[in-house]
């Protein structure tokens, strides 16, 4: 789950795994595998560095657990 801002300064949590892809027409607009549209505050990379470091802590999680 990443956080994200909406243009109204209200935060929400969405699922990573569901972000079908990231645009901007200017405003960057999220749009999920269910077709529902998020738009936010976060440029186009800010959105993809938030789901690096979301896999980067699941997948060094699964790495821990591996040893």
């Amino acid at each position: 789950m990443i956080k994200v801002t909406r243009l109204n300064d209200t935060q929400i949590v969405i699922n990573a795994e569901l972000i079908e892809f990231v645009e901007e027409t200017p405003d960057t607009v999220i749009t999920m595998t269910t077709g529902r549209k998020i738009v936010v505050k976060e440029t186009v990379d800010e959105v993809i560095d938030i789901v690096i470091q979301y896999k980067q802590k699941i997948y060094s999680r699964i790495d821990h657990l591996a040893e």
